[in-house]
């Protein structure tokens, strides 16, 4: 039988991070004050340094992460739950594989769990089952990890660790994503009425299609939005280009992946081909962010535009 599973994945810890990121920048830039053009780059290069150290495991060590469950931890506390793990090393072996022992539970308040050690291969994901009673009464499970190697592993803060529960029936989370899916065909619709209401209707099919095509290009304005800039960028020396166009272009990139991400933040499709759970309140935030936000407002335009459109107008002979 088919199962929904609903995840839970770690802590977001943002605002710790940026706020350990500005203490350091302080302080070296109180030591070695850099010119103010560099300061941002500055304080991305310390960034990426308190990221790294947060989420990596150095060798011989244990690495100890708590993820608060919430109702759905206690409501499964007694049930089998899967971890689905995610890391990256610092050098290879000649194995290509990496050992590590993973603990769970906590000492006179949970059942305690320790697996074999496992040979887990890096930059891939791995998944498997631990059994219930690890989730304490507040529906927090702690996990530990030793990592066995002569190496440095890294687990990413969005994707390094993922719990994950069974939340409902196969057929029922389907017909969710089925209605995020009509969600998006929803706004589809409520653009090109927008645009063939100006527009003659071969330019409304390119106005739209030309939209589909920002959408789809959105990985590359999120890539100059993220270097400052659409000139050469060298990620080795951090050092990157200008032109006069970033000053424009910037700022309306900044605008359009806010806008795009209103509809992008939902994946129905992944989400079923790996078994995961939609909620009810994610479809809920699907229709109100893309039906009643991005749809109304370009039906809105498009019947302002209708509106004071003069139709069938008498054309004058000479």
């Amino acid at each position: 039988m088919l199962v929904a599973r609903g995840s839970v994945r770690l802590p977001d810890r943002k605002s710790e991070i940026n706020q350990e990121t500005d203490r350091r920048l302080r302080e070296r830039l109180e030591k070695n004050p850099v010119d103010p053009a560099n300061v941002s780059e500055v304080r991305k290069q310390i960034l990426e340094q308190v990221k790294a150290e947060e989420s990596l495991v150095p060798p011989g060590y244990w690495k100890p992460w708590a993820i608060d469950m919430g109702a759905a931890g206690r409501e499964h506390r007694n049930e089998p739950l899967y971890l689905r793990i995610k890391f990256n090393a610092a050098d290879k072996n000649a194995s290509g594989t990496f050992d590590g022992v993973w603990r769970l539970g906590v000492p006179r308040e949970t059942q305690l769990w320790q697996s074999e050690v496992m040979s887990l291969a890096p930059d891939t994901f791995h998944e498997f089952q631990v059994p219930g009673g690890l989730v304490d009464e507040k529906g927090v499970l702690t996990i530990r990890f030793l990592n066995a190697n002569n190496t440095v592993l890294l687990f990413p803060l969005d994707e390094g660790i993922e719990v994950l529960y069974p939340a409902g029936g196969f057929g029922l989370n389907f017909a969710r994503g089925l209605g995020i899916i009509f969600c998006w065909i929803a706004l589809l619709a409520a653009v090109g009425l927008a645009a063939a209401s100006l527009l003659s209707f071969p330019v409304a099919a390119f106005f739209s299609l030309g939209l589909l095509v920002v959408v789809l290009c959105s990985s590359i304005m999120s890539s100059a939005v993220t270097e400052g800039t659409i000139a050469n960028y060298n990620a080795e020396k951090g050092t990157k280009g200008f032109t006069p166009a970033d000053l424009i272009a910037i700022p309306m990139f900044q605008g359009a992946l806010a806008i795009i991400g209103l509809a992008k933040d939902f994946s129905p499709v992944d989400s079923l081909s790996t078994g995961r759970n939609i909620s009810w309140e994610e479809l809920g935030r699907a229709f109100g962010q893309i039906v009643l936000l991005l749809g109304g407002g370009a039906a809105a335009v498009g019947m302002a535009i209708f509106t004071r459109r003069e139709l069938a107008t008498a054309q004058g002979t000479q």
